[in-house]
């Protein structure tokens, strides 16, 4: 059939067939629908919705575009990964691969960019001198039963379809579509070969689905479809009204993430979230039965340090020094102006606008504006107060690290901004809304 068909029949609000859809999506890889034709499908679909079977077959056509990992009798353990829908100072998957890959699981995170006002994993891995997220799948293949687990880049191999659509949503105003923001996440994450997986919702003033309800909607469509498609799902839906950590910043969050395997600094939210997300994936794998045993598995894999140690093995395996954590600053870049944000009154703290300070990040070259926009991975903000935190006038609410001072200024103007200090401490979000699947 013929692409305007397609089009028409969901324009019109009809379902599409798995004959439709599977050739919708080769009409992605091969150029057959061309662009206003996909655009055109996209804002239908945007306008008009899919049904669980519709996306289900959207996303295994997406996933199958390209190579799919077989780990079949190649691992002694559950194929597990979590991923998030992005926010600020989300460091967490640096910090659980190791954690979960200690407790006997597998985790090949297929990991991403800066977005937006959202970090990336890519580009924080990569402020690592030499660790390379560019590998192949058969370096990857190698990798993963001797280390346990392995944090790269996306590869061209793994759901190409989704490539040329998502490109195509981001000018067309159609990225919030939940039927499309499902089969772009889950057709390459099922890429991966996984037994299991975790989805980290987040929801607040620091996320794109900013209420209860839009977040839920989303975690129920990514549950809904995983498991439709075989893979063991659940989705955490969890605050994003403030930065998550003490560190918002490509350096920064390493050297956060690296003070958290050794247990110099553990930063209490951080923590509670690391541990949920890796308790639910260890019993979805298998390994353990309920949560507190998952827990107790996974604060060992801290207090003994294999954690740490496997981390340290990741990053020497794929480029970067052998001897990171034991001389971090050694190679982590850091900024030139380290600059204090101080409270300008007494009272409580709280955090409104927690994208606006994803935003001053971007803003002082830890993000990017446009695709080919380097980044500086030493700027951004450390020792951040949390909310509800009780401050006097002039003390350290942030640090500032910059490039130069007048970004500094800049940058704590924009901080002080994106916050209020209140004479009451205001309600407490919580940190874990629920649980989906």
């Amino acid at each position: 059939m013929i692409p305007q068909e397609i089009i028409k029949t969901k324009r019109n609000g009809g379902s599409l067939s798995q004959a439709e859809i599977k050739q919708f999506v080769k009409g992605l890889t091969d150029d057959s629908f061309s662009e206003g034709q996909v655009a055109s499908l996209a804002m239908a679909i945007y306008l008009n919705g899919m049904s669980v079977d519709e996306i289900v077959t959207l996303t295994l056509a997406m996933r199958d575009s390209g190579t799919v990992l077989n780990w079949q009798g190649k691992l002694n353990g559950p194929v597990v990964d979590k991923h998030s829908t992005g926010g600020v100072g989300d460091k967490v998957t640096l910090m659980l691969a190791p954690m979960v890959a200690a407790c006997g699981a597998f985790m090949p995170s297929i990991a991403g960019r800066g977005l937006g006002h959202t970090g990336g994993t890519v580009d924080k891995l990569e402020t690592i001198p030499g660790y390379s997220c560019t590998q192949s799948l058969e370096k990857i293949s190698q990798l993963l039963p001797k280390l346990g687990c392995v944090i790269v880049g996306q590869s061209s191999q793994l759901a190409p379809a989704d490539r040329r659509l998502y490109a195509i949503r981001d000018v067309t105003a159609t990225v919030e579509s939940i039927p499309l923001i499902t089969a772009s996440i889950l057709s390459k994450k099922l890429s991966e070969g996984l037994d299991a997986l975790v989805m980290d919702v987040k929801i607040g003033n620091g996320a794109i689905m900013r209420t209860v309800n839009d977040a839920s909607a989303l975690a129920n469509s990514i549950v809904n479809v995983a498991n439709g498609a075989g893979v063991s799902t659940r989705a955490l839906l969890t605050d994003m009204n403030q930065i998550l950590g003490a560190t918002a910043g490509n350096a920064l969050e390493v050297m956060e993430t690296l003070d958290y395997l050794t247990g110099k600094y553990r930063e209490p939210r951080l923590h509670q979230v690391t541990l949920e997300l890796g308790a639910n994936m260890l019993m979805l794998g298998g390994l353990y039965q309920d949560k507190a045993s998952a827990i107790k598995a996974l604060e060992h894999s801290l207090s003994s340090g294999k954690a740490a140690e496997i981390f340290a093995r990741m990053v020497s395996a794929l480029g970067g020094p052998a001897d990171l954590i034991e001389k971090p600053q050694q190679y982590l870049a850091l900024a030139p102006v380290v600059q204090d944000v101080v409270a300008s009154a007494d009272g409580y703290v709280s955090y409104q606008d927690t994208v606006a300070l994803g935003m001053a990040v971007v803003r002082l070259g830890g993000g990017r504006s446009h695709p080919s926009q380097q980044i500086d991975p030493a700027v951004g903000f450390s020792q951040i107060v949390a909310a509800g935190t009780q401050v006097r006038q002039g003390d350290v609410l942030a640090r500032v690290h910059a490039a130069n001072r007048d970004a500094a200024q800049v940058a704590g103007a924009e901080y002080l901004a994106a916050l209020r200090i209140n004479a009451v401490q205001q309600p407490a979000f919580p940190l874990l809304h629920h649980t989906i699947g």
